[in-house]
């Protein structure tokens, strides 16, 4: 039996052998979102192979339950590249999601907009990504399966479904591109212009390892970015994780408000 099979045979046997509708991952200082699901908390500490989350704003924990009529797995915090240097840090995750026969999976995080009409407080749905990191979680991947396409990584009806929800709650959730930097470091406002210049929205720390190991994994998925800050050089705010701790629930409330319509009617 394989690492990730154990884990997920451990799993049932304390939330039960229902495969969850949708899996969350929640984004540095969203971990309160957690706190609805109607189920068992297990932590990370006790899953081998999970992260031990180090980024204050996490919560190392799986939480699998019942929200708005769904199963769902919520993962309290990720594990990022620049933790350990190794992009596919969330790969066997994702792998355990998989074989507790999980077949969606939404991904938050917090992220620094590049477009003024996307406020911090606010959100922005990936509808595509670039990855400025110059890495990928399948290097080493010896399999064929490793040429993933990438044409559809962000998934068309789940985003669609998402629209939907924010439209009927009243809350804008423009649709954009999310720059992948590897950080830990910020960005530069020279970079910040690069990145404009190719086409981004919105830049972060993460997401985008795992949007790529979801479609290797066959598993549907989509992103939503909370945007703490606007990136360097545009606006005269101070950027530092605390800041980004403290602005992130802010979008936060409204991520749960969608989130919530969208696993009742998705």
């Amino acid at each position: 039996m394989s690492r990730s099979a154990e884990t997920a045979a451990a799993i049932r046997a304390r939330a039960g052998d229902a495969a969850p509708d949708y899996a969350l991952v929640l984004g540095s200082g969203l971990a309160s979102l957690a706190d609805g699901v109607d189920g068992v908390s297990i932590p990370y500490a006790d899953l081998p192979g999970f992260p031990h989350a180090g980024v204050s704003g996490h919560s190392p924990r799986l939480v699998i339950g019942q929200l708005e009529g769904r199963r769902i797995a919520v993962l309290g915090g990720r594990a990022h590249y620049y933790e350990s240097g190794r992009a596919d840090v969330m790969r066997p995750v994702l792998e355990v999601l998989a074989e507790l026969g999980c077949q969606r999976l939404i991904l938050t995080n917090a992220a620094g907009s590049l477009r003024p009409d996307i406020p911090p407080g606010g959100l922005m749905m990936l509808n595509d990504h670039i990855a400025f990191a110059g890495t990928n979680p399948l290097i080493g991947e010896a399999s064929e399966a490793r040429f993933v396409p990438m044409t559809d990584a962000h998934d068309a009806p789940m985003r669609e479904g998402l629209a939907r929800a924010a439209e009927a709650e009243g809350i804008p959730l423009p649709q954009g591109v999310y720059c992948w930097f590897s950080g830990p470091s910020f960005e530069t406002p020279a970079e910040i212009r690069a990145a404009r210049i190719l086409g981004a929205d919105a830049v972060g720390m993460s997401t985008v390892p795992e949007i790529i190991l979801a479609r290797f994994l066959g598993l549907r998925a989509a992103a939503v970015s909370v945007i703490t800050n606007m990136g360097a050089g545009l606006s005269d705010e101070s950027i530092s994780h605390d800041h980004t701790k403290a602005m992130a629930p802010q979008g936060a409330a409204n991520l749960e408000r969608i989130l919530r319509r969208f696993l009742r009617e998705g």
